[in-house]
């Protein structure tokens, strides 16, 4: 019994810093298929084309941006919570840019 007691910090850091990793991919997954985009990539790239998208880049950054808050106390949650700060951030200022009305494929980089 006393091994044990050894690993349970480790396993407690474990659990707080992978847990919101495995979090994000798997709410990233579940909007990417609701919006119907072709990877995660596409749907973290893409600028947000309809208001259930905007409202769900907002909910990515507050997300993100609780998580940041919450490595105050647990300092290793502040680096989970700056990639979806950063992908739901940059998803709303692209919305509030207006370029969600273009699509990037019918445009190709010139």
């Amino acid at each position: 019994m006393a091994r044990f007691a050894v690993w349970v910090p480790e396993l407690f850091i474990l659990g707080v810093v992978l847990g919101p990793i495995v979090l994000f991919a798997v709410l990233v997954r579940r909007r990417t298929k609701r919006f119907g985009y072709a990877s995660a990539a596409a749907y973290l790239r893409a600028a947000p084309r309809s208001d259930a998208e905007k409202r769900d880049a907002a909910d990515l950054a507050l997300k993100g941006l609780v998580s940041c808050v919450l490595g105050l106390l647990f300092p290793p949650i502040v680096l989970v919570g700056l990639v979806p700060l950063f992908y739901g951030g940059r998803k709303l200022v692209y919305a509030s840019m207006g370029l969600g009305l273009v699509d990037d494929a019918d445009h190709p980089d010139e």
